[in-house]
This record gives C-alpha cells, structure tokens and sequence, in this order.
C-alpha cells in the first residue's frame, strides 16, 4: 500500500531523514519507534506532504506522491492524527467530527465508511459528550476525538503521531483499544509511540529509527528478544 524508498528531508539546510525506506502492506499496523528527536514526526510530516522531501520516493498504492500538496495527499486516502491533536477548542465534538469530512470525490474503497454515527457507536464517550467544546475535554478525550475526526475523511491509512503522549495510565490503555478497533476495522496504521509495550501489543512490524535513519526491522516477537538493540536504540 506505502513503500517509502531513500526518501531524505531537510529542514532548510539541516538534513534530518536519511535513506528511509519503509513498506507498509494493506490492512497491516506497523510501529515506528525511537527516543525522541530521531525523525519519527519528520517522517509522519513527510509522508503527509507537511515537509517534503528533497529526494527519494513515496508509492501510495502505486502513485508517487512525493512532492504533492497535503490537501492532495489526504484526499488520495492518507489521514493524519498529529501529536498536538489539534482539535477546535471553540467547537462542540459533533462540530469537531463534522470538520473531518473531506470535501471532492474521494471514497473508501468497499463498506463500511465512516460517519458521525459510527463514530458514536464505536466510540461512546463521543456520543455522551457531542454538545460539549473541545476545550473542557479531558487529553484522553481529545485524543479519541482527534483520531475519530480523521476517520471522518475515510482514510484507508491512517498515521498516528504519540496517542498516549501526556495521558494516565488507564486513559493510554483506552486510547490503544480505540486504535486495535479501527485497525480490526480494516483501516492500515502506521503508529509513532514512545510506551513500547503498547507498540508490542498493537503492531506486526516495528521500524527503529536513530539519528534520522531506520536502524532496525523486525516483529515484536523478535524484538522481545533483543536486548542489545533495546538497550542501543530505545532505552534511555
């Protein structure tokens, strides 16, 4: 569905994403790990159109769209949950969810499109508090709004940057059934988190990256047994 091939971005002059090369299939969820500052986000923003990259290749789904507009990346099925979330403080959740809807042509493929009331059925909390602002929600109801918005556009992959930044323990597990639900659902995910037993959970492939390049490829199980690269590229 998205294969990534030496794709290198810069920040003026400042490179930050070296040969990275990536390959997610349809349906599948693969985590992107690392500390902090090591190109996770770049990555996500380069993908989304947000910082384009200088050189390499981004397929989605056979088309390049390295180099395209955000607004046309998105309409071609990618969505984005960004970290700060970004929802309307001064809208209700209902006039949150309704500013997920993509404008133009573009339809999942098959069933099972997402609407405002799917968006209720499958995520409750929303339902009880659709006439309240996004400003007095609680970070974990944000969050779980920030990624029902994006279902909203009916992305086919989704790219979802630190979901359990900043949130309570029992508010992160909820937010990672939220994320195991929509990928049951049949949408991809690509999945940037720091808590790396929640990636171990959730995904089948994990990408380690460090100092802007990927390090490491491999499934949790093996990972589970690697202390040496554990202890090298995660662990602080």
């Amino acid at each position: 569905m998205l294969q990534l091939n030496k794709v290198n971005t810069y920040y003026e002059k400042s490179h930050v994403l070296f040969d990275i090369s990536m390959e997610i299939k349809k349906g599948e969820i693969i985590g992107l790990v690392g500390r902090n500052g090591v190109g996770k986000t770049t990555t996500m923003k380069t993908i989304m159109g947000l910082t384009p990259p200088v050189s390499g290749s981004i397929q989605y789904k056979g088309e390049e769209i390295a180099g395209k507009k955000s607004h046309h990346i998105a309409l071609a099925g990618i969505g984005l949950v960004p970290e700060e979330r970004w929802i309307f403080p001064s809208l209700t959740v209902h006039q949150n969810l309704t500013m997920g809807i993509k404008p133009g042509e573009y339809k999942k493929d098959g069933d099972g499109e997402w609407s405002i009331d799917r968006c209720y059925e499958q995520f409750p909390i929303l339902k009880a508090k659709h006439n309240s602002m996004g400003g007095v929600l609680s970070g974990g109801e944000m969050q779980i709004l920030s990624i029902a918005r994006t279902l909203m556009g009916n992305p086919e992959l989704i790219l979802i940057d630190e979901p359990t930044e900043g949130l309570a323990p029992m508010i992160v597990e909820e937010v990672s059934n939220v994320i195991k639900k929509i990928n049951d659902a049949g949408t991809t995910i690509i999945l940037v988190e720091q808590k790396l037993p929640i990636v171990m959970n959730l995904v089948e492939r994990v990408y380690i990256m460090n100092k802007g390049a990927i390090q490491w490829v491999g499934t949790p199980e093996v990972l589970s047994q690697r202390n040496d690269i554990r202890k090298k590229y995660l662990e602080v």
